[in-house]
């Protein structure tokens, strides 16, 4: 889609379970999957769309069949299910935008499942992945076996962590990231958020507010595709 007389970003033709938010000048399309408890249309996907598209990358989000699910308790679909949604919402951003290079990647649950689906081989085309607080373990029960997948995955990865994330103990997740990054060439990152609990949130005596979260989130992610992308 052309750039918007404005210069805003803008909201492109897709399904009705997915979001497709046009930068005014791309040069990447971030394929974005929510968290387990909040769909695509939650405001921090919203918000972390927005800020990407100011940096040049477009966002594709989308449901997870579960959320599409009228009334009763939603829960998570089976691994398989909601690896086989990523592995077609990256077909669709493809599709959709065919000559922009490609991310993709999620907040928390979308995170882990993108990571899962990559590393069955299912994402062809992809150039990298972008996790938002990876779940690495159940609040209070630190392991590292939900990050035994990780070793499979041929892609770049970063990961967006908050020092306050009950999902992720970062004395485990610094060296399973150091030693994906020691036993390949490509690049493997963490990016720590001083503060930011799992859901990205702040203490107000931080002095720190969530848009400047969402800013820094947005200017991380903006300089590593630039690095994997070139």
């Amino acid at each position: 889609m052309s750039d918007s007389p404005s210069g805003q970003p803008r909201s492109g033709d897709a399904p009705n379970d997915t979001i497709l938010i046009d930068a005014p000048s791309p040069r990447a399309l971030f394929v974005l999957a929510h968290g387990a408890g909040a769909g695509m249309r939650h405001p921090f996907m919203e918000n972390v769309a927005t800020a990407l598209a100011e940096h040049g990358i477009s966002t594709l989000r989308y449901q997870f069949p579960y959320m599409e699910t009228a009334g009763g308790v939603r829960r998570p679909d089976p691994p398989m299910v909601l690896q086989a949604r990523v592995r077609d919402a990256v077909s669709q951003g493809i599709l959709a935008r065919p000559n922009l290079p490609v991310i993709a990647g999620g907040k928390s649950l979308g995170g882990r499942m993108t990571t899962a689906a990559a590393a069955r081989g299912w994402l062809t085309g992809v150039r990298g992945l972008v996790l938002v607080g990876f779940p690495l373990h159940p609040p209070k029960r630190p392991s590292t076996t939900r990050a035994d997948h990780l070793a499979a995955v041929e892609l770049p990865m970063l990961f967006l962590q908050g020092t306050r994330d009950d999902l992720a103990d970062l004395s485990l997740l610094r060296p399973i990231c150091e030693q994906l990054a020691t036993a390949r060439s490509s690049h493997v990152t963490l990016h720590v958020i001083e503060g930011a609990d799992h859901s990205f949130g702040m203490l107000k005596r931080s002095g720190r507010s969530g848009a400047d979260v969402i800013a820094e989130v947005a200017h991380t992610v903006s300089a590593w595709v630039t690095q994997v992308v070139a």
